[in-house]
């Protein structure tokens, strides 16, 4: 609801001619009667990837995090022309110096900030040493799945991708 509010206080006059827009009654848009260009609201991809190695997972705490001591998962923004799994590769690559491999789809979760979708993934450790993105990630460790650190809870993608991933290693 907050990103459809956003939208229509952002796109009340048209981008195109400036005129004066109106919403359109059967779907989530705004009309400009003058130009007839028709406006969306905007999603920006997003992905999210937890990393595991069958034994550890992979978790990290950006730079925001620092004072509460959350580790989480990987995330990022999807680059113009790049598909979903060129930006977990691209983004854990940037993020912790590490490849990853056999990348598998696990849920999606819109996100608000202000009109971002979470796409995660779960992925495979490859190869690398880790190595923290200066400006972004504080630190970043392999952790066993029974001495967890803080994490995000699971009503969050993040806090859910975390349970998947240890479930994932504790059946094996």
């Amino acid at each position: 609801a907050w990103q459809y509010i956003h939208f229509l206080r952002t796109h009340q006059f048209c981008g195109q001619c400036g005129a004066k827009t109106e919403r359109v009654d059967w779907e989530m848009a705004m009309h400009c009667h003058r130009c007839q260009h028709r406006s969306y609201p905007r999603v920006s991809p997003c992905i999210i990837v937890s990393i595991h190695d069958n034994e550890k997972i992979l978790l990290a705490k950006g730079v925001r995090h620092r004072e509460s001591n959350m580790y989480s998962t990987l995330a990022g923004f999807v680059e113009s022309g790049e598909s979903l799994e060129q930006a977990v590769h691209r983004e854990v690559f940037e993020e912790v110096g590490v490849k990853v491999k056999n990348l598998r789809y696990y849920n999606s979760q819109p996100w608000p900030f202000p009109h971002s979708l979470m796409v995660g993934f779960i992925a495979e450790y490859d190869e690398g040493e880790i190595r923290c993105q200066e400006n972004e990630i504080d630190d970043a460790q392999w952790f066993d799945i029974d001495a967890l650190p803080t994490i995000p809870p699971k009503v969050s993608i993040a806090g859910q991708l975390i349970a998947e991933t240890v479930s994932l290693i504790g059946d094996k």
